[in-house]
């Protein structure tokens, strides 16, 4: 398979998971068709990890951002749900299968001097015992999802309060 063949597949299946996301902001789905006719900033994936009751959300603590959700740049030749899942992996040492229905699907600027890129989240439930092991300078942390944090993203909080109410109304992602 050719370079450009394999950079197509992971477009197809980003393309996939924005289309079968729970929620779209920042009208990402048009933006993504657009931005499939031209070369692309990299894609961003995250991760929303909850407790099994909906009422925490893990987030790290990065030096710009402030707390955010574990995530970062999707890699060549990684699918934005691999990127996802090894971006927690990397930050927070959790390894864990996420949900089959992605999040959300947005479009953001991660820093003053870069266009807007497409972001997935996606989901996960894992126990709060279960340990975190943040990156040197990025710790990760339990939050209360009734609790305000500092983060550049401060829509972020009631989007993925939004999505737990949806956890916790018996909607979990990949039901019907």
């Amino acid at each position: 398979m050719s370079r450009h063949e394999l950079d197509q597949l992971i477009l197809d299946e980003a393309a996939e998971d924005a289309r079968s996301a729970v929620w779209e902001f920042d009208s990402a789905r048009i933006w993504l068709d657009e931005a499939r006719q031209r070369p692309m900033e990299p894609l961003a994936a995250e991760v929303w990890v909850t407790d099994p009751g909906a009422k925490y959300i893990v987030l790290v603590k990065h030096r710009v951002r402030g707390w955010v959700p574990p995530g970062g740049e999707v890699e060549r030749y990684e699918t934005p749900r691999q990127g996802a899942a090894r971006e927690l992996l990397e930050e927070t040492g959790l390894r864990v299968e996420l949900h089959a229905e992605p999040a959300a699907v947005t479009v953001r600027s991660y820093r003053p001097d870069l266009s807007p890129t497409l972001g997935l989240s996606y989901t996960a439930t894992v126990e709060r015992d279960a340990p975190l092991v943040g990156e040197q300078g990025q710790p990760a942390a339990w939050f209360d999802l009734d609790t305000e944090w500092d983060s550049v993203f401060p829509e972020d909080r009631e989007r993925i309060r939004a999505h737990a109410r949806r956890l916790t109304a018996g909607r979990r992602p990949g039901s019907s």
